[in-house]
């Protein structure tokens, strides 16, 4: 009987082990307390516990019952488009401001597609900008000028 091991769901759960295991390593350098008095390293202690079991039960998943995956080719247009989207939007936001950074945004998002044509890309980075300053600066409050030192005249 050939046995079968899923490499995507050991590494993953690899992952999971390695960061709920720091977790639990961080907690101890605070205090713990009891479950009716919790310290400030109880609540970080629990979840890093709870993160590297379900990281083991995942590696051990994979290593008893994995199934053979294919990956096909790797969309690097998609990558590309996407990085350099969120790079310009951390690097523009605060000298173009708000809205022409959110629409410039969700332009070169669209670009991760070749299937989006223009008049569909400029209808979502429209949408996206209206609803983005809808919810970040109105509703929340958060102090991004829409117009940046760039663009005042």
């Amino acid at each position: 009987m050939e046995r079968r091991r899923s490499f995507p769901d050991v590494l993953a759960g690899g992952v999971f082990v390695l960061i709920g295991g720091a977790f639990v390593v961080g907690s101890l350098s605070y205090e713990l307390g009891t479950p009716l008095r919790m310290g400030p390293g109880y609540f970080p202690l629990l979840v890093g516990g709870i993160l590297a079991a379900l990281g083991l039960a995942i590696v051990l998943k994979g290593l008893v019952a994995g199934e053979v995956l294919t990956f096909g080719s790797i969309p690097w247009r998609a990558v590309a488009a996407i990085t350099l989207a969120v790079l310009f939007f951390g690097f523009t936001v605060r000298r173009l401001g708000f809205v022409p950074t959110s629409a410039v945004t969700a332009l070169l998002t669209t670009l991760a597609s070749s299937r989006v044509r223009l008049l569909t890309a400029l209808a979502v980075a429209a949408g996206l900008t209206l609803a983005s300053t809808l919810i970040f600066v109105v509703a929340l409050q958060l102090r991004i000028p829409l117009l940046g030192p760039w663009l005042e005249f």
